[in-house]
């Protein structure tokens, strides 16, 4: 898709999710506009990968430290920009917060639980990757011991630190 014609524009869609009190809340932002809600995205730069961009927004924007567990999906669409149709392509990635960190980047944010958060996104589309995250996760703690999990996140502290 080099064609000027054809531009692709990729984008990284952070399903960010922490436990807190014993439950797991999901992270919602307000749209640009304002008026609804949606999943964190943030538009992949000229040679980065979408996974490397959803890190990037989380701990720019999101001011997180966040570690990526699964791909949830991949969706298509089109956009019109100055009369020129654009491709887009999403890559939704499902991300623990590791700690409690204050968000500073995102205006208007909300921690919730799964369901919750489903029925409060505006689009169709980012209620299936939701949904389907949930499932995601499922998956992923039937082959991951959340003891294992902490330890390695403070293993990645540690290195942090050094």
């Amino acid at each position: 898709m080099n064609n000027k014609n054809n531009q692709q524009i990729s984008i990284g869609g952070a399903i960010i999710f922490r436990e807190n009190r014993g439950r797991c809340q999901y992270l919602v932002v307000k749209t640009a506009d304002g008026i609804g809600w949606e999943i964190p995205k943030v538009t992949v730069r000229k040679g980065e990968s979408s996974v490397r961009a959803v890190i990037r927004m989380t701990s720019e924007q999101g001011g997180m430290t966040v570690r990526v567990l699964e791909e949830v999906g991949r969706l298509s669409g089109n956009t019109v920009v100055n009369g020129k149709t654009i491709s887009q392509k999403y890559y939704f990635y499902l991300l623990m917060q590791k700690g409690m960190s204050e968000i500073i980047g995102f205006g208007e944010f909300k921690w919730m639980e799964i369901n919750d958060a489903i029925k409060k996104v505006s689009l169709k589309k980012e209620q299936e990757m939701l949904k389907t995250s949930k499932d995601v996760l499922k998956v992923w703690e039937k082959t991951h011991s959340k003891a294992q999990v902490r330890a390695d996140f403070e293993l990645e502290e540690q290195k942090d630190l050094e």
